[in-house]
């Protein structure tokens, strides 16, 4: 029998962004004390699970929330770039909660191809980069499990892809809730399952900013 591979791509916690802009890749944007505690909470949840192989985003939110999971299962946290949020040209963008930037105008001409999409990095990109990432920790944790702290967007595009689904989405309709786990099963090298679960589901106070 082929032997069983499992990936977990976690979305970091909470961040504390009192603007609510779209912080995207910009630094210095930290978890803040509910999303410390969504942290906790996951790697409590998953104490008990065969993970021998943990990834970051470079992103301070995302090794923020990796710490825990780090200290749970005395693993050293690997950076890896792959795993970084995607680009997106309304960075620094006052969003509200994802609907600020169609109200002006001015962004209009960044928003007239959501298939590639036109406002930021090409999907076809993020795929390819998450795929790498996937692959290289499914080979690291053979047999055995992984997790990998990334972003809504890419963790959301990723999966959308595995699944054979469209890509262009409503950003507000994303299953890959904060501290969400979308878990990604091998039998061998094919991808027998995707699963989603939500540990720290509780602590979710109210809608963030799409993307983020």
């Amino acid at each position: 029998m082929a032997e069983t591979t499992v990936v977990h791509l976690l979305r970091h916690g909470e961040v504390h962004n009192p603007a609510n802009v779209l912080y995207g890749r910009l630094p210095d944007y930290h978890l803040s004390e509910n999303g410390r505690l969504m942290a906790e909470t996951v790697a409590k949840a998953i104490a008990g699970r065969d993970v021998v192989a943990l990834f970051s985003s470079p992103l301070e939110r995302a090794r923020e929330t990796a710490a825990p999971l780090a200290a749970a299962f005395g693993l050293e946290v690997g950076l890896d770039e792959r795993l970084i949020e995607a680009a997106n040209v309304f960075e620094g963008i006052r969003v509200g909660n994802g609907d600020g930037v169609f109200r002006n105008p001015r962004y209009y001409r960044h928003l007239w191809n959501p298939l590639r999409p036109s406002w930021g990095e090409p999907y076809a990109e993020v795929i390819a980069r998450m795929r790498g990432a996937i692959l290289a920790a499914r080979a690291a944790a053979r047999g055995h499990e992984a997790v990998l702290v990334s972003h809504q967007l890419p963790i959301w595009i990723i999966r959308l892809a595995a699944e054979g689904r469209r890509l262009a989405h409503d950003p507000r309709r994303r299953q890959c809730g904060l501290a969400s786990l979308t878990s990604f099963t091998f039998e061998g090298d094919r991808l027998a399952g995707v699963g989603y679960g939500e540990p720290a589901a509780a602590l979710v106070k109210r809608p963030t900013v799409p993307g983020a």
